[in-house]
């Protein structure tokens, strides 16, 4: 096996230094540093100027109208033609993130002095977090998608093939950790974590999933719930359907990309730079080897452990057994309104026959619900913030949540003009609509984001297959209220911190679901993630569809 000999990382740290201090006296992003250091390694460089205005002012990052300039310098492959390339990235204003620059000026220089490449290595210094790697991205591919404005792309290399994400935040690391999850809950080919994994294991450094350290007594009673406590926080990052990293918007693309991030924790063991550059160095070297793109292993996978994981054909069978649910749910209202129609009298039948199209009202409303909480908080942000004391962000969380509730009232106005021979079967009929509206929905969106699918089915499903208006009314509104959308939201924020031993008081749970949910507004507009709209488009007008068969009249 071919030896790593990086030994440039007293270089990387003098590069982190510099960074440090020029970011300093720019008071942001030390474009014409970048620009000489890394013309001066022999690499051809380039700027990349972005703008964008936010839908509303993004008040955790304190920001409203972005502007940013990436810088990317690209080593041309000596053996081979500018065809293809990967892809090494860092964010350059991130605050203790400087190590992480610093190493990839440092693997530049190593990486000038080698021969045998036969790809291009594009080293990228994105500003702005994931709005600087989208609007590069797009330039990159020449196109607009987020309408995000930038400038024209100067230089190119190959056919991006593979992407690492570089964060550090000291000198020394004590464990490397790894995310996965993508924008839209796109993961990367299984390959390319196995080989972070290896490359780890073969430094001799420590390599962790989900901030989880690996056990050993795996086949242990407490090996399982470690396991099954490291798979719930997949599944639940998996689900919000939010990139864990800026390698989440390079999956958009079909490039496979991962985020390594270096943890300096109060470990015995400590590696400095010279053995990270070793581990990056490997890495980068087995993809330059690459002869096709990654897709010999799984796309489609849950991560228990880096040495193990839940491929597609083992948890599809657990899904499909609650989406069998809802069918059997329909058939049996199917077979119940078959049974009344062929016991009515022929007169009575001719009356009652036209039910279906009455359902077009609750329909309606329902999903108008859903449309005015996708368009009416941000058309109304600037309404609020006259007659109220709040701020862009507060109105248009404040406003959602005021039309969420509002939705609560909707079996009155949905059935006062539903003819009264209709009115006793119509609620079967409405929920024999809503559980297959609901079985297409999930079957839809779990072929996208299965996490998502799931965490929907384990709520949804139950609540839709009791409600009904009589004998236990209550107890069904209860149930239907408890899994409604926003309290699943609430739950899993809670569930969330509760696995990563952080639990949270009820004020700061109800204050992260506000954060997250203008966090998901955000995420739609900006990078096109698709969670808000399904949730606020489809799911809650499904969700409305039972609440009006819980109190049909």
């Amino acid at each position: 096996m071919v030896d790593e000999n990086f030994v440039f990382g007293d270089r990387a740290l003098s590069y982190a230094r510099e960074l440090s201090g020029h970011r300093k006296r720019a008071a942001g992003m030390p474009v014409d540093w970048l620009l000489k250091t890394m013309s001066g390694l022999g690499l051809e460089t380039h700027a990349h100027s972005f703008s964008r205005t936010l839908p509303f002012p993004d008040e955790i990052r304190e920001r409203y109208m972005v502007k940013g300039t990436n810088v990317y310098g690209i080593l041309r492959a000596s053996r081979a033609a500018s065809t293809e390339s990967i892809v090494l990235s860092t964010q350059v204003e991130m605050k203790h993130n400087s190590q992480a620059a610093g190493l990839l000026l440092a693997l530049a220089s190593y990486f000038r002095g080698q021969i045998y490449w036969a790809k291009d290595i594009i080293f990228l210094f994105n500003e702005h977090d994931m709005i600087g790697m989208e609007a590069w991205l797009e330039a990159y591919h020449d196109v607009n998608v987020t309408e995000i404005s930038s400038s024209a792309m100067q230089g190119r290399a190959g056919t991006i093939q593979a992407a690492i994400t570089v964060e550090m935040s000291s000198d020394v690391v004590t464990s490397f950790d790894i995310s996965v999850e993508g924008l839209n809950g796109q993961l990367p080919n299984l390959d390319l974590v196995n080989l972070f994994s290896s490359f780890c294991q073969k430094n001799g450094v420590l390599c962790t999933i989900q901030g989880k350290l690996p056990r050993s007594d795996v086949d242990t009673l407490e090996g399982y719930l470690h396991s099954l406590h490291t798979l719930l926080l997949m599944v639940l990052k998996q689900g919000s359907g939010k990139a864990q990293g800026d390698h989440g918007l390079f999956l958009r693309y079909h490039i496979e990309a991962v985020t390594v991030r270096g943890i300096n924790s109060f470990r015995q063991y400590k590696f400095d730079m010279v053995t990270v550059g070793k581990l990056f160095e490997g890495m980068v070297r087995k993809l330059n080897n690459l002869l096709e793109r990654l897709h010999q292993s799984y796309f489609f996978y849950l991560l228990p452990s880096l040495t193990r994981f839940v491929s597609i054909g083992l948890y599809m069978p657990a899904f499909i057994f609650l989406l069998l649910i809802l069918l059997l749910t329909a058939l049996d209202l199917w077979i119940k309104l078959s049974k009344g129609s062929s016991s009515q009298k022929e007169p009575m039948e001719e009356e009652v026959r036209p039910g279906l199209l009455t359902m077009v009202t609750p329909l309606l409303i329902s999903h108008a619900m859903g449309l005015a909480l996708y368009f009416v908080p941000l058309l109304c942000q600037g309404t609020a913030t006259e007659h109220f004391p709040v701020s862009e962000t507060e109105a248009v969380v404040l406003t959602s949540i005021a039309i969420y509730v509002a939705g609560l009232a909707l079996p009155h106005n949905t059935q006062r003009d539903l003819p009264a021979p209709v009115t006793e079967r119509g609620w079967m009929e409405l929920k024999l609509i809503a559980v297959l509206y609901l079985a297409m929905l999930l079957g839809g969106i779990t072929l996208v984001n299965f996490s998502l699918g799931f965490i929907l089915a384990v709520t949804l499903v139950p609540a839709a297959a009791v409600a009904q208006p009589a004998p236990y009314k209550a107890l069904s509104a209860l149930l239907l209220l408890l899994m409604s959308p926003a309290v699943v939201l609430l739950l899993c924020i809670s569930l969330y911190h509760h696995l990563l031993e952080t639990p949270l008081s009820v004020l700061e749970c109800w204050q992260l679901f506000l954060h997250a949910v203008a966090d998901s507004i955000l995420d739609h507009h900006l990078y096109r993630a698709i969670t808000y709209p399904f949730l606020v488009l489809f799911i809650y007008p499904c969700w409305l569809l039972l609440w009006n068969v819980v109190f049909w009249k």
